[in-house]
This record gives C-alpha cells, structure tokens and sequence, in this order.
C-alpha cells in the first residue's frame, strides 16, 4: 500500500502524575525528521518515543507534541524542614548586615527552590501510558497516511493512463512529420545552394533526420511509465514499503525524456503531444513529492 506524507493523529489518557495529550502531525520531507516537543517532566520518554516513531515511519516531517495536565491526582507538596531552616539562617544573617531589609513573606517562601517538595512518582506506570498513547496515535497516523496514499496512487495511475494514450497518438506522427518536413528543408536547401550541390543537400537532411529521430525518447518514455506503474504494484503488495524517492526520480527521467522529445518534435501536432506529456508528468512530480 502507497502511503501519503501528511497525517495527524492525537491520543489522550489519564496517569497517576495528571492527563497525558500525544499529537502526532506530518507533512512532506526528502527525508525522516522527528521533531519532539515534550513537557519537561516527561522528557525522560524523548529516547523511547522516538524509536517508536523511527520503527514505524520512513520518511517525512514528524511533528511529536506531548503534554502533561496536573488534574489533582499527583502527590501533594510537603516543606523541607531543612531548606525552611537554612533559609530562615540566610534571611538572619542578611538582616544583621541590613537592619532596614523587609523579611521574606510568605508566598517568597513558597516561591524558594527546594521549599516545596513531593514524593517520588512511580514513573512506570506513567511511561507505560505514554508508550499506549504512542502506539495508539501511531496507528491512526498511519492508516490516515494510507488512506491518502491510496488516493494519490489512484491519481497518479490516471495520469499515467493519460500519458500512454498521449504516446500512442505521438508514434504514428513522427513519420508523417519528419517527411513532411524533410520536404520542406530540402525545398529550401536547393533554393539556397541551387543546382550542384546534391551530395551537401544529402548531407544536411541526413544529420536533420538524425536530430529529429525521436524513437529512442518514444521507447524511454514508455519504459519509465511501466517502471512507474510496476513500482506503484510493488507497493501493494509489500505493504506500505516506501516508494517515494523511486517514483520522484522516475518522474524526474519523464521529464528529461518529454523536454528532449519537445525539443526535436519536427511538427506542430508531435510538438503540442509534447507539451501534454510535460503538463501530464509535472502533474505526476507534484503528487508522488507527497508520497513516503
């Protein structure tokens, strides 16, 4: 199965240390790019929640937010009796060097680092709800990435479909083109070099037929298509393997072979076939740059 770049997906669930909120979001990207934006009491899940991310996606831009809400279950806050004492001796001896010095109130006493403290949490059962959140979300993710992908693959075939009929109304013009054309020069040819002159006018038709044999463009534009067509079949059956970069490269050559055909086309009907395969391939390159 052909899978697209862009998904979203969310899962949310509640654990001992408040409500968890996992969102995943990707769009398109040459390569994987895991991007984690997690709440700082959670950061130690970072290593495990990108190689969740890693074994499940190949490639683009993903986008990994998770937060943390205090809903009232976590463990209530206690004062340190040590940290309370050391800072009543601090304040002590700052007021006999500042006899003028207001005291600490008590809302700058909470606010003192190390004032407040909780007891441990048990981190497991929070880190086995963020691994559930993951997976959870990952799986939404990517059956919204397949879902797209079935519809860009549908896309390019039709494009596809299009181009073939294209090629095969370009090979019966290129005969007809190239002698009408060659008629046309060689007309020319004698009106600029008159009589005598047969072997040079021979000289100059054959190098132009050279120039504006197309049949090799014709059979590289066909092979590419049922390279791109073979590639997209593969897909199916494999899985959901990535395909992406294959079919961006292929349609990369269609492009190449179609600038070459336009550019030797030796009639208006073979050029204005060129032009739609152009239209047709950029068409191709503009869908496969979504697909992983």
């Amino acid at each position: 199965m052909v899978h697209s770049m862009t998904g979203y997906a969310v899962a949310s669930g509640e654990s001992p240390r408040g409500a968890l909120a996992l969102e995943l979001r990707s769009v398109n990207s040459r390569y994987l790019d895991v991007q984690l934006r997690i709440a700082d009491e959670l950061r130690s899940a970072e290593p495990m929640l990108r190689e969740l991310i890693v074994a499940r996606i190949a490639r683009g831009k993903v986008d990994c937010r998770l937060s943390l809400t205090d809903t009232g279950r976590r463990a209530q806050h206690k004062l340190d009796p040590q940290t309370l004492e050391r800072l009543r001796q601090l304040q002590q001896v700052v007021r006999e060097k500042f006899p003028d010095a207001a005291p600490l109130g008590a809302a700058d006493v909470l606010r003192w680092p190390g004032v407040l403290t909780e007891p441990p949490a048990d981190e497991e059962p929070t880190r086995a709800m963020i691994e559930r959140l993951c997976r959870a979300a990952l799986d939404e993710l990517c059956a919204a990435r397949a879902r797209e992908g079935a519809k860009l693959a549908t896309i390019v075939l039709g494009r596809i479909a299009d181009m073939k009929k294209r090629l095969a109304e370009a090979a019966p013009l290129v005969p007809e083109a190239i002698a009408a054309f060659k008629a046309k020069l060689e007309e020319r040819l004698r009106e600029a070099l008159g009589a005598g002159n047969e072997e040079r006018i021979r000289a100059e038709i054959a190098l132009f037929a050279t120039r504006t044999d197309v049949d090799e463009e014709l059979t590289r534009l066909a092979a590419h298509i049922q390279e791109v067509e073979r590639t997209l079949g593969d897909a199916e059956k494999r899985s959901g393997a990535p395909v992406g970069k294959r079919l961006d490269f292929l349609a990369q050559e269609l492009n190449r072979e179609a600038n070459t055909l336009a550019s030797k086309a030796a009639g208006l009907k073979l050029s204005d076939c060129a032009l739609e395969l152009k239209l047709l391939i950029e068409q191709v390159r503009e869908q496969v740059q979504n697909i992983e």
